[in-house]
């Protein structure tokens, strides 16, 4: 199923709440013919085609390990098949003392 592979090229893409959309076809879809894909990819592909679905979802749905989940997606995402939204880092989030500011000048309002 992976090709002996036991990560995706691009390390850390595939979060476990990553959430995974298929691509919309666009001008040069085909590209990838359905029969080269193997039927794993192409159950990821149908299953986050009607919504996003996070990595450890799919996992859950195709009864596969995570860590083979996220090779299969990482054959997809080079194909240009999926899209991936990753989770906002905790660094990039704001500091619990300004939200707690905030709230308490909203509420002296």
């Amino acid at each position: 199923m992976t090709r002996g592979r036991t990560r995706p090229v691009e390390e850390g893409l595939f979060d476990l709440i990553s959430l995974i959309t298929a691509a919309e076809p666009g001008p040069d879809a085909g590209a990838v013919p359905a029969h080269v894909l193997d039927p794993e990819h192409q159950t990821l592909l149908a299953l986050c085609r009607n919504e996003p679905l996070s990595v450890a979802e799919l996992g859950s749905f195709t009864d596969l390990p995570v860590s083979v989940v996220r090779v299969l997606l990482g054959d997809l995402y080079d194909a240009d098949l999926i899209s991936v939204t990753r989770p906002v880092p905790l660094a990039e989030l704001p500091d619990e003392r300004l939200l707690r500011d905030v709230i308490n000048g909203l509420r002296a309002l």
